[in-house]
């Protein structure tokens, strides 16, 4: 509002009458139109008197439409509520009202009246009306917030006769409060989301804070914490080194970062992080602030991840020496050559000091040493005259064969409390004997004798190297039972080939089995078909057929190194994509690419009939099933071993009353009949099969064979092997 308007003249009546003299005419007009601040006089009714351009600037209305009104009628309902609260609090209680923010919202540019009706009673001169291009026009486009204080107005007299408002425009100003507050927040938060703990020192390294949080974890008073801040409860080992660093960074005025360990609260000790810097203020530090991050979780996974790596190591070294075995024992031919191969890998797999390999004799009583009980030494080896352990001794060895288990003895003191004494045997003079390892030679589930392994210091066999022994041991078993067949010379070729069979098949409470293998002819020496069938140490029924190209002394070869890695690759991991990938790194390594060789390999648990399947380039399984017709697996069969292929299985059940034959190509395929049209007669073939022949598998078996080979000359082996679930008793 212009001077003219808002500022009387010198010796005028001021409020209720009042005379002013110049000065405070000078004052009052000066107030009303140069202060940056926005000044107002409401009377005891609420209605505004005077109020100048800052003021009306800052509620974005014209002054004429202050004039001689209630905040009611010009400001915002949510503001003028607000003025009149503290107008009325200011008239009843007589007192200032100091600090009170009020919010003016954003809005339009407010226009002036221009008939000059403003509201007037009276006691002091109206103001006339602005015109819209006054520059006093206020324009509140944008929210703003006015810290204002209300002062009681009195006259000479003391009568109250009014308030005086003083409005600073506070918007900047309580923005940058509510920055620094936001971002005081989201550090809280940051810290809080970050599990760090934060503690602040003086600049000599001292403490000034209370840090809570850090107490929290430590257990520590705050007496204590005051007296020895966060040093206090590092480790006893780490804490010269810690107070050595934390020395020179405080002197040096450089960062601190290191680890160490705290105790906590229970008394254990945990892992932390620090990082500490200076804050400086000119050319001087005025505290430090540090941040500790437990990372005892990292520690310990890290911890564990070393662990895992050295196990890993161990087992793939371990698995190693067993490829490296088999592949050494696919070589010897005789049981001397056998013993060598698997003392060597086993003394160098464990460190044993002395071992030794012992078979049963024909009559099962005695086991005879055939290997150097000391195989490094030099001049040194098996006994002339064969010495004999008895199978009844209280020995590691016999104990390992009667049983049927592996036989662990760390220390002296458990081999007394296994065997009742010492061990008394040919093995006695060595004396210096302090840990033991027996292990039982089992050929289709039977001994045949025992590997003993000893060490000259306490020693603790671990699962890992007990599982690896036990697989060592059962190659050591196909190896000797393999060169026992090779040294028995009036055996003839039908025989050899047999007796690289399963003898017997395992005998089942829930399933039935049965197996054919029928020569092309009397003639050939070896044959490459085999199938096999043995008990996982889980309990569990492993089942393989298989088919090596070629004929003679090579294809057995191949077919013994298969069968004997197998079972060696089973016995340490049992699932069927495993078995055939070490299988094709076996070949991979060792084989020639022109051998070509197949394998179906399943592991099935006999009681609920649940098992899983992987297939090498076989024929398909045949499934036959009293509900559903016949059929052969549509899964896809894989390729040979040996070829670049990511083995995959997969899981199948066989229910009560059905049957799965393995078979080799020889059973489908013949100079006359391809594979796809002798897979469609074998299946018709056994959809003709009488019930009572399905539900035997011996006759099931012959049927198959007897169908599948009349009228056709056999020029290949055939292999079949029938798994049948036979129905539950009433």
């Amino acid at each position: 509002m212009s001077t003219e308007t808002s500022v009387p003249h010198p010796r005028v009546s001021g409020v209720e009458g009042q005379p002013m003299d110049a000065s405070d005419a000078a004052l009052y007009a000066t107030l009303l139109t140069e202060a940056p601040a926005g000044l107002a006089f409401f009377d005891r009714d609420l209605r505004c008197r005077r109020a100048n351009d800052a003021l009306a600037e800052l509620l974005g209305v014209p002054v004429g439409d202050l004039q001689q009104r209630r905040p009611g009628e010009v400001l915002p309902e949510a503001l003028a509520t607000a003025f009149e609260s503290a107008l009325r609090k200011v008239i009843d209680e007589n007192r200032p009202l100091s600090d009170l923010d009020l919010v003016v919202p954003a809005g339009e540019p407010a226009t002036a009246e221009q008939d000059g009706t403003a509201e007037q009673d009276g006691t002091a001169p109206a103001a006339p009306p602005v015109a819209p291009g006054d520059a006093s026009l206020a324009t509140a486009t944008e929210e703003r917030i006015l810290a204002c204080s209300w002062l009681p107005a009195k006259g000479a007299d003391g009568k109250h006769l009014g308030v005086v408002l003083t409005a600073l425009d506070v918007t900047e100003r309580r923005r940058a409060e509510e920055v620094i507050r936001r971002k005081e927040q989201r550090y809280r938060s940051l810290v809080e989301a970050s599990a760090q703990v934060v503690w602040v020192a003086a600049p000599d390294g001292g403490v000034i804070d209370d840090a809570p949080e850090w107490r929290a974890i430590t257990g520590q008073a705050p007496d204590d914490y005051e007296v020895g801040g966060w040093l206090a409860v590092v480790h006893p080992e780490d804490r010269p080194r810690i107070e050595a660093a934390w020395g020179e960074c405080v002197e040096e005025n450089r960062v601190f970062e290191t680890n160490y360990r705290i105790r906590t609260k229970s008394g254990t000790y945990r892992h932390f992080d620090v990082r500490a810097v200076p804050i400086w203020q000119g050319d001087a530090v005025i505290e430090w602030v540090g941040a500790n991050t437990d990372v005892t979780g990292q520690r310990e996974a890290e911890e564990m991840r070393g662990r895992l790596t050295e196990q890993l190591s161990a087992a793939a070294l371990r698995t190693a020496r067993l490829q490296q075995a088999t592949s050494m024992l696919a070589e010897a031919l005789t049981v001397s050559q056998v013993v060598q191969v698997i003392t060597e890998v086993g003394r160098s797999a464990i460190g044993a000091d002395y071992s030794a390999v012992a078979l049963l004799d024909d009559d099962k009583l005695r086991l005879s040493v055939v290997a150097p009980s000391q195989p490094g030494a030099e001049g040194e080896s098996s006994p002339a005259s064969r010495d004999a352990i008895k199978v009844s001794d209280q020995t590691v060895m016999s104990v390992a064969v009667r049983e049927s288990r592996p036989f662990l003895a760390e220390h002296p003191d458990s081999l007394r409390l296994q065997l009742g004494h010492g061990e008394k045997d040919l093995f006695a003079q060595h004396t210096e004997e302090r840990a033991w390892v027996g292990l039982p030679l089992l050929a289709a589930g039977a001994p045949i004798g025992a590997l003993r392994f000893s060490f000259t210091r306490p020693r603790e066999i671990t699962e890992e190297e007990r599982v690896f022994l036990e697989a060592l041991a059962g190659q050591c078993a196909l190896a000797v039972e393999r060169a026992l067949l090779f040294e028995r010379e009036h055996k003839t070729a039908e025989e050899l080939q047999r007796s690289l069979l399963p003898s017997d098949l395992p005998q089942l409470p829930g399933m039935v089995l049965a197996a054919r293998y029928n020569p092309a002819t009397r003639h050939v020496q070896v044959g490459g078909d085999w199938y096999d069938v043995f008990r996982l140490p889980d309990r569990r029924l492993a089942v393989a057929v298989g088919d090596v190209m070629g004929k003679g002394v090579l294809a057995a070869a191949g077919m013994g190194r298969v069968r004997n890695a197998l079972r060696a690759l089973a016995l340490n991991d049992p699932r069927p994509a495993a078995v055939l990938a070490g299988l094709d790194r076996l070949f991979s390594a060792t084989e020639d690419e022109e051998q070509f060789t197949t394998v179906a390999y399943a592991v099935i648990d006999p009681e609920t009939g649940h098992g899983e399947f992987s297939n090498a380039g076989h024929p398909p399984p045949l499934l036959i099933s009293p509900d559903t017709p016949a059929r052969v697996s549509t899964r896809e069969p894989g390729t040979p071993l040996g070829w670049p292929s990511e083995r995959q299985q997969t899981s199948f059940s066989i229910d009560t009353g059905n049957t799965v034959v393995f078979y080799s190509d020889g059973l489908v395929e013949n100079r006359r009949r391809g594979v796809d049209a002798g897979l469609e007669e074998l299946v018709a073939v056994a959809a003709d099969a009488p019930p009572e022949v399905v539900g035997d598998p011996e006759r099931l078996v012959d049927f198959l064979v007897d169908r599948m080979l009349a009228g056709y000359e056999q020029v290949d082996d055939v292999t079949v092997l029938a798994l049948h679930v036979p129905p539950k008793p009433a």
